[in-house]
């Protein structure tokens, strides 16, 4: 049984769904054919990196009984020039809202993500540097070593 399933609408836009029964509407550019109906399928790849270290994240933090205020994650990439253009480095910054006391821990809790859990992380590093940092309360406070 497949674990996804990825059916052709119109012009450029198709539709996934996952064996979990969840929907997402992919499409291109305009410049590409497309009529920007869905997302595209490289911001996919750094959606799931987000979703998968940031479920990590707050599962090690909830161990840990820390509190953030707020987390989020930005993440962008940068591709190579020609085909395929995959992602050589992808940027992506923690950024929490919590108790300056904390800081150690949520560092913690973003290494064993990068370093041993998050799979979409283990995947992607093999194709492209993760370059990591950590803010906390709008201050920088790691750069972690490029995962790759």
């Amino acid at each position: 049984m497949p674990i996804a399933t990825v059916k052709f609408e119109t012009g450029m836009k198709f539709t996934g769904e996952s064996g979990s029964g969840h929907t997402v509407m992919m499409d291109s550019a305009p410049e590409s054919g497309g009529q920007n109906q869905g997302v595209r399928p490289m911001e996919l790849l750094l959606l799931a990196l987000g979703g998968c270290t940031g479920i990590d994240v707050i599962s090690i933090l909830n161990k840990m009984r820390i509190k953030v205020e707020n987390f989020q994650m930005d993440l962008d990439g940068t591709r190579q020039e020609e085909h395929p253009k995959i992602f050589r480095t992808i940027q992506l910054n923690y950024r929490f809202t919590a108790e300056p006391d904390t800081v150690e821990k949520l560092s913690r809790a973003v290494h064993l993500s990068q370093e041993k859990y998050c799979s979409v992380s283990g995947m992607l590093s093999q194709a492209a540097r993760i370059e990591a940092r950590i803010y906390l309360n709008d201050e920088l406070v790691e750069t972690l070593q490029p995962v790759s």
